[in-house]
């Protein structure tokens, strides 16, 4: 029984030595793991001006026009086409869109890739809930117009980028962007605006 007893305090002791050591650098650890993958998240793709102009327009075509005009702005920045602040509004009803976008190439690459993501699940959103939805058609073809532009513009960008987390960030873009412009593609010839009425002589 004594042997059993010293047996079960050694254990006992061994536990209690493992908790008090190796728990406090394993908490460590985790904490630093948990810090750099919040760190890596952290990162929005759009700018906290930019997704309230997200949330302010709630019909799906003004709110893909905000989407691809976001996606405009990286694009002017990757090129070096934006002055460093941008210009005060001009109208009384213009958005504000607050700063520019800051980061690095593959950040903003990186931006562009979620917001094609966003901008897609918009549209499945609504499509899923109202599959005749007129907008749904109107968004698509604004997308699709835009989409095949920055598709020139990465493929131009590919063959130029040796950073890994830019040639990740086109891959992406390249992705989303080629379901868009194959979903727009299958799209229906716009019918004339009936809405016009014919001017009375």
């Amino acid at each position: 029984m004594i042997k059993i007893s010293r047996a079960k305090r050694s254990v006992s002791n061994s536990n209690w030595l493992v908790s008090t050591l190796l728990l406090p650098a394993l908490v460590t650890t985790v904490a630093l793991l948990l810090a750099g993958s919040a760190a890596a998240q952290k990162r929005d793709h759009l700018t906290d001006q930019e997704s309230e102009l997200v949330r302010d327009n709630q019909e799906l075509d003004k709110r893909t026009e905000v989407f691809i005009k976001a996606i405009d702005r990286r694009f002017a920045i990757i090129n070096g086409t934006v002055a460093p602040s941008m210009p005060k509004k001009t109208k009384k009803d213009e958005p504000d869109w607050g700063e520019p976008p800051k980061g690095t190439r593959a950040e903003l690459l990186g931006d562009i890739a979620g917001i094609l993501d966003e901008a897609i699940t918009n549209i499945d959103d609504v499509s899923r809930r109202d599959a005749k939805n007129p907008l749904l058609s109107r968004s698509l073809r604004k997308l699709t117009t835009s989409t095949n532009g920055y598709l020139n513009q990465v493929n131009a960008m590919k063959s130029q980028a040796k950073d890994p987390d830019e040639l990740a960030a086109i891959a992406r873009i390249q992705d989303y962007a080629s379901q868009i412009v194959e979903v727009g593609s299958k799209l229906p010839t716009p019918a004339p605006d009936s809405d016009k009425k014919k001017k009375k002589p």
